[in-house]
Parts: structure tokens; C-alpha cells; sequence
């Protein structure tokens, strides 16, 4: 039986329990480059997690657009596998388990056509991006189907998060203008 040659992504733990950076290896030469974004294996043996990824989506968004802070809850809740193709994002994943000790607290981390990072974000966390680039087109991959009665989210800039995002107006939809303060939000998850 032929070996099976193994990934050399690498893994970083986030600052808030199961979180993850993953920084792929690029191979590039004259004529470009190649990387593996995404193995299942090395993905369920680094970080524990072994839901499947059933759902890709993927956004084009102008320079200052906000997306967030969005999850769906139990049984819809989705894990988020998330990245930049091109342009550049400010990613934001903010912890809503409300036994956790970081309860309330997030983590950002800076997602772009250059580093290539990867941001896993698992069920128990809202999630929301700023584009800090026109253009931009950001892909991720879910552990759960899209389910619009399951959706919640917590309002971008409430005060008690103390998200420092780039732009004091970024562009916004109706829906998510309209989200709940974090005081107000109650977590569906331990």
C-alpha cells in the first residue's frame, strides 16, 4: 500500500479556545503557485474537530463593507472554515458559549490574497468580516446546511464588545443594522 504523504499546513491554536489559524505551505515558482487549502484528515487530527464541511459559499464585496456578526443556532449551528481569494478582510469571531471563560470575548485575525490564512471558527461563536480592499472575494466552508429560521446575530459595533474595526460607517445591510445588542442576546449555546 503506497504511503500517503501528509500536509505541512500548520496549525496555530487562536487566542480563545477552538480557534484556529492555518497557514498553508506555498509552492511557487515562474509559473505561479500551488497550495493545499483544505484536507480532512490533517484537518480532524489538528484540531479535534470531525464534523464534515457540507456547504461552500462564497461573497465579492467592495472596500468597507461589514458582514456580521451572524451564527445560526443548535440544531443548524454551522462551523466556519473561512478565507480570503482576493483582497484583504479584518475577521472577526466573537466566543457566545456561555460557560466558556471567554465568554463575550473575540478574537480578530487579518485574512488576505497574500498570506493565505485560514480561519476555522467553530459553532459557538458569532462571526462577521470587514473588506479592507475593493474586490474582495472571501470563501468559506460550513459543517451545516444555510438555515434562515435559525439565523441570530449580534449588532457590529456594540459597545460592550469593543470590536475595533477599520472604518467608523462601513457599508451594512438593513438586516444586519438591525441586529440585537450583545446585553440583549441570549446564546443558545452552554
Amino acid at each position: 500500500m503506497a504511503k500517503i504523504q501528509t500536509s505541512n499546513m500548520k496549525f496555530i491554536p487562536g487566542d480563545i479556545e477552538g480557534l484556529w489559524i492555518i497557514e498553508p505551505t506555498i509552492h511557487g515558482d515562474h509559473r505561479g503557485y500551488f497550495f493545499e487549502s483544505f484536507r480532512a484528515d490533517v484537518f480532524m487530527e489538528k484540531t479535534g474537530f470531525t464534523e464534515p464541511f457540507v456547504q461552500d459559499n462564497e461573497s465579492k464585496s467592495s472596500r468597507g463593507v461589514l458582514r456580521g456578526l451572524h451564527l445560526q443556532k443548535p440544531p443548524m449551528a454551522q462551523g466556519k472554515l473561512v478565507r480570503v481569494v482576493q483582497g484583504a478582510v479584518l475577521d472577526i469571531a466573537v466566543d457566545i458559549r456561555k460557560s466558556s471563560p471567554s465568554y463575550g470575548q473575540h478574537q480578530m485575525v487579518l485574512l488576505t490574497e497574500e498570506n493565505k490564512r485560514q480561519f476555522f471558527v467553530p459553532p459557538g461563536f458569532a462571526h462577521g468580516f470587514l473588506t479592507l480592499e475593493d474586490d474582495t472575494i472571501f470563501q468559506y466552508k460550513c459543517t451545516n446546511y444555510y438555515s434562515p429560521e435559525h439565523e441570530l446575530g449580534i449588532l457590529w459595533n456594540d459597545v460592550d464588545l469593543s470590536i475595533q474595526w477599520e472604518f467608523n460607517n462601513p457599508m451594512i445591510s438593513k438586516r444586519d443594522a438591525d441586529l440585537d445588542t450583545f446585553a440583549n442576546f441570549a446564546s443558545p449555546f452552554a
